[in-house]
Protein backbone atom coordinates (compact mmCIF):
# COMPACT_ATOMS: atom_id res chain seq x y z
CA UNK A 1 0.00 0.00 0.00
CA UNK A 2 1.19 3.33 -0.75
CA UNK A 3 1.28 6.25 1.42
CA UNK A 4 -1.66 8.86 1.61
CA UNK A 5 -1.05 12.04 -0.56
CA UNK A 6 -1.71 15.46 -0.90
CA UNK A 7 -2.58 17.30 -3.73
CA UNK A 8 -4.15 20.86 -5.11
CA UNK A 9 -6.19 21.07 -8.69
CA UNK A 10 -6.82 23.88 -10.47
CA UNK A 11 -9.95 24.69 -12.02
CA UNK A 12 -12.77 27.56 -11.79
CA UNK A 13 -14.98 27.78 -9.70
CA UNK A 14 -18.07 26.94 -11.93
CA UNK A 15 -15.87 23.46 -12.94
CA UNK A 16 -15.32 22.75 -9.19
CA UNK A 17 -19.01 23.10 -8.23
CA UNK A 18 -19.63 20.47 -10.64
CA UNK A 19 -17.53 17.50 -9.70
CA UNK A 20 -18.29 18.57 -6.13
CA UNK A 21 -21.89 18.11 -7.01
CA UNK A 22 -21.19 14.77 -9.18
CA UNK A 23 -18.66 13.68 -6.82
CA UNK A 24 -15.66 13.34 -9.10
CA UNK A 25 -12.98 15.24 -10.08
CA UNK A 26 -11.24 16.08 -13.31
CA UNK A 27 -7.73 17.59 -13.52
CA UNK A 28 -5.82 19.96 -16.68
CA UNK A 29 -8.81 19.72 -18.80
CA UNK A 30 -9.89 15.91 -18.22
CA UNK A 31 -6.36 14.52 -18.79
CA UNK A 32 -5.47 11.30 -17.85
CA UNK A 33 -2.05 11.21 -16.18
CA UNK A 34 -2.84 13.78 -13.53
CA UNK A 35 -6.10 11.70 -12.86
CA UNK A 36 -3.85 8.07 -13.20
CA UNK A 37 -1.45 10.10 -10.15
CA UNK A 38 -4.23 9.97 -7.79
CA UNK A 39 -4.79 7.00 -5.11
CA UNK A 40 -7.47 5.86 -2.74
CA UNK A 41 -7.27 7.35 0.24
CA UNK A 42 -5.06 10.71 -1.09
CA UNK A 43 -6.39 13.88 -0.25
CA UNK A 44 -7.15 17.04 -2.99
CA UNK A 45 -8.37 20.50 -2.68
CA UNK A 46 -9.43 22.61 -5.38
CA UNK A 47 -7.98 26.16 -6.04
CA UNK A 48 -10.20 28.24 -8.05
CA UNK A 49 -8.46 31.37 -9.81
CA UNK A 50 -11.38 32.73 -11.30
CA UNK A 51 -15.35 32.03 -11.40
CA UNK A 52 -15.43 30.61 -15.24
CA UNK A 53 -12.61 29.02 -17.09
CA UNK A 54 -12.55 31.41 -19.70
CA UNK A 55 -13.07 34.88 -17.96
CA UNK A 56 -15.33 35.69 -14.99
CA UNK A 57 -14.56 37.46 -12.01
CA UNK A 58 -11.15 36.82 -9.90
CA UNK A 59 -11.70 34.20 -6.69
CA UNK A 60 -8.10 33.34 -5.85
CA UNK A 61 -9.92 30.81 -3.19
CA UNK A 62 -9.75 27.21 -2.15
CA UNK A 63 -13.05 26.31 -3.08
CA UNK A 64 -13.46 22.35 -2.43
CA UNK A 65 -11.31 19.39 -0.55
CA UNK A 66 -12.38 15.71 -0.28
CA UNK A 67 -11.13 12.38 -0.37
CA UNK A 68 -10.45 9.94 -3.20
CA UNK A 69 -12.57 7.08 -3.12
CA UNK A 70 -11.91 3.78 -4.18
CA UNK A 71 -11.78 2.33 -7.07
CA UNK A 72 -9.67 2.97 -10.90
CA UNK A 73 -10.09 6.45 -12.71
CA UNK A 74 -12.98 6.37 -15.87
CA UNK A 75 -14.06 8.61 -18.43
CA UNK A 76 -16.90 10.77 -18.02
CA UNK A 77 -19.38 12.29 -20.87
CA UNK A 78 -19.76 15.58 -20.76
CA UNK A 79 -21.66 15.84 -24.33
CA UNK A 80 -20.20 16.83 -27.69
CA UNK A 81 -17.31 13.76 -27.58
CA UNK A 82 -15.77 15.30 -24.78
CA UNK A 83 -14.50 12.44 -22.14
CA UNK A 84 -12.34 13.66 -19.50
CA UNK A 85 -10.69 11.32 -16.96
CA UNK A 86 -12.66 11.25 -13.84
CA UNK A 87 -11.94 9.84 -9.86
CA UNK A 88 -14.80 9.50 -7.73
CA UNK A 89 -14.34 11.83 -4.07
CA UNK A 90 -16.07 12.05 -1.34
CA UNK A 91 -16.04 16.26 -0.82
CA UNK A 92 -16.52 18.05 2.57
CA UNK A 93 -18.54 20.61 3.64
CA UNK A 94 -16.01 23.57 3.56
CA UNK A 95 -15.87 27.18 3.31
CA UNK A 96 -13.74 28.60 0.85
CA UNK A 97 -10.56 30.08 1.82
CA UNK A 98 -8.82 32.87 0.31
CA UNK A 99 -4.96 32.24 -0.83
CA UNK A 100 -3.61 35.64 0.22
CA UNK A 101 -4.07 35.13 3.96
CA UNK A 102 -2.32 31.41 3.45
CA UNK A 103 0.59 32.99 1.27
CA UNK A 104 3.47 33.42 3.63
CA UNK A 105 2.09 29.69 5.42
CA UNK A 106 2.51 28.14 2.17
CA UNK A 107 5.79 26.33 1.53
CA UNK A 108 4.51 26.43 -2.47
CA UNK A 109 4.14 30.07 -2.20
CA UNK A 110 6.33 31.53 0.20
CA UNK A 111 8.30 34.21 -0.35
CA UNK A 112 7.19 34.52 -3.85
CA UNK A 113 6.54 37.53 -5.58
CA UNK A 114 4.88 35.22 -8.19
CA UNK A 115 3.07 32.75 -6.04
CA UNK A 116 0.80 32.24 -8.86
CA UNK A 117 3.02 30.28 -10.75
CA UNK A 118 2.91 27.27 -8.44
CA UNK A 119 -0.82 27.05 -9.81
CA UNK A 120 -0.21 27.09 -13.98
CA UNK A 121 0.42 23.31 -13.77
CA UNK A 122 -3.04 22.41 -12.96
CA UNK A 123 -2.45 19.96 -10.35
CA UNK A 124 0.62 19.25 -8.45
CA UNK A 125 1.18 17.28 -4.84
CA UNK A 126 1.76 19.23 -1.24
CA UNK A 127 3.44 18.26 1.96
CA UNK A 128 0.86 17.61 4.39
CA UNK A 129 1.53 20.32 6.71
CA UNK A 130 0.76 22.61 3.49
CA UNK A 131 -2.08 20.74 3.21
CA UNK A 132 -3.85 20.92 6.47
CA UNK A 133 -2.72 24.35 6.83
CA UNK A 134 -4.82 24.85 3.39
CA UNK A 135 -7.54 22.39 5.35
CA UNK A 136 -7.97 24.38 8.51
CA UNK A 137 -8.18 27.28 6.94
CA UNK A 138 -11.25 25.77 4.75
CA UNK A 139 -12.63 24.91 8.97
CA UNK A 140 -12.23 20.80 7.85
CA UNK A 141 -8.68 20.43 9.16
CA UNK A 142 -9.84 18.16 12.69
CA UNK A 143 -11.67 15.74 9.55
CA UNK A 144 -9.17 15.87 7.27
CA UNK A 145 -6.49 15.08 10.53
CA UNK A 146 -8.90 11.65 11.33
CA UNK A 147 -8.89 10.75 7.94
Amino acid sequence: MTAQRYWIGVASRDHVMRGVAGGFCQLFHGKAGPVKRLAPGDWIAYYSPRTEMRGGEPVQAFTAIGRIRPGEPYEGDMGGGFHPMRRDVDFLACREAPIRPLLDSLSFTRGKSSWGYAFRRGSFSVSEPDFLAIADAMGVGETVRLG
